[in-house]
């Protein structure tokens, strides 16, 4: 009876398992609700600290934003070297997650070789033109605003000298540097333009040095972009009390709104969350997305406290071609032409 009795328990036991089991099993033939209840997971790999102020602190306000807008599971790391993109896009994609952001130019080749291997996550990288199956690149038109911005270095300068200072030599910068200098010879054709690239984007010490460099050579209005090397720009240029700052990136008015004419703005929570929003609803396609100053993603925003300093016909100039820009209506490859 001890021996029956057991026997019935184990039987009821098994039976209240398979039934629980079942339970929690998902409908496999539920389609695309089976999976309404899975977390969507985003991760973010930046290539400097988020506290710049700048290119990685908007990627990262980029990925708060697809937090609190998709509900999504979010994760962010700082790599430094090509050995690292690979392995941490690697490991997400390992952990099942929906969509990797690479937060830069350099991360493109390390998302090819990844993505075929994990084709049930997304991988993203900004200012890249790699794509594939589910590879995508965001090109941001960073030269439109830039253009915009040389406009009023070549309207303010005083000693007909402004200066370019990048973090490293890649493409979307040395781009952007151009349209800024095609901005400021629209306005001044005589201009000279110093460029100077730091070799890093973390060295503040660095970037305060080649913009004193600068600024001792006779430049009065400097156009930085090179993340947290940058903001030694600025504390360049307050200390010496003879330049003036266009930031990048980030709006960067308020680092410091005494030398700071305005910011080449990009609205990367914008940016960040309309590619999640495609991978979280399924109408992800691996292709460029493009995105600019028509698509209100790339601005020239201007510091408020400085405009009184702005030539009002400079103001009324480029008030009219971000007009013109964002209707698609003017681009700076067309002024390059002319």
């Amino acid at each position: 009876m001890r021996f029956a009795h057991r026997l019935s328990t184990a039987f009821h036991i098994a039976l209240a398992a398979a039934l629980l089991a079942c339970a929690a099993s998902p409908d496999r033939t539920a389609g695309k609700d089976s999976s309404a209840g899975k977390t969507f997971k985003v991760a973010l790999l930046t290539p400097g600290p988020i506290s710049d102020h700048s290119w990685n602190g908007g990627a990262y306000q980029g990925l708060l934003r697809v937090r609190d807008s998709l509900g999504a599971s979010v994760s962010h790391i700082q790599t430094k070297t090509p050995a690292e993109f690979e392995e941490q896009f690697r490991q997400y994609g390992a952990q099942g997650y929906d969509l990797v952001i690479g937060h830069g130019f350099e991360f493109q080749d390390a998302a090819k070789r990844v993505g075929p291997d994990f084709p049930h996550t997304v991988f993203v990288t900004t200012s890249g033109t790699t794509f594939g199956d589910n590879v995508a690149g965001i090109a941001f038109a960073f030269a439109d605003a830039s253009y915009l911005a040389g406009i009023l270095a070549g309207s303010m300068t005083h000693s007909d000298t402004i200066g370019v200072i990048g973090g490293t030599e890649i493409p979307p910068v040395r781009e952007s540097f151009e349209a800024f200098a095609r901005g400021a010879k629209s306005v001044k054709p005589g201009i000279v333009m110093l460029t100077s690239y730091i070799g890093n984007w973390d060295d503040v010490s660095a970037g305060k040095e080649q913009a004193l460099a600068q600024i001792e050579r006779g430049a009065d209005i400097i156009f930085q972009n090179a993340d947290a090397a940058g903001l030694g720009v600025f504390q360049a240029a307050r200390e010496s009390k003879r330049a003036l700052v266009i930031g990048s990136n980030a709006n960067q008015n308020g680092v410091a709104p005494d030398v700071t004419i305005g910011s080449v703005v990009i609205d990367l929570p914008h940016a960040f969350l309309t590619v999640a929003r495609e991978v979280k609803e399924g109408h992800f396609k691996g292709r460029v997305i493009e995105l600019g100053t028509k698509d209100d993603v790339v601005t020239l925003v201007l510091n408020p406290t400085m405009e009184p300093r702005i030539p009002a016909a400079t103001l009324r100039l480029v008030d009219s071609l971000s007009t013109e820009m964002h209707a698609g209506r003017f681009t700076t490859a067309v002024n390059a032409a002319r």
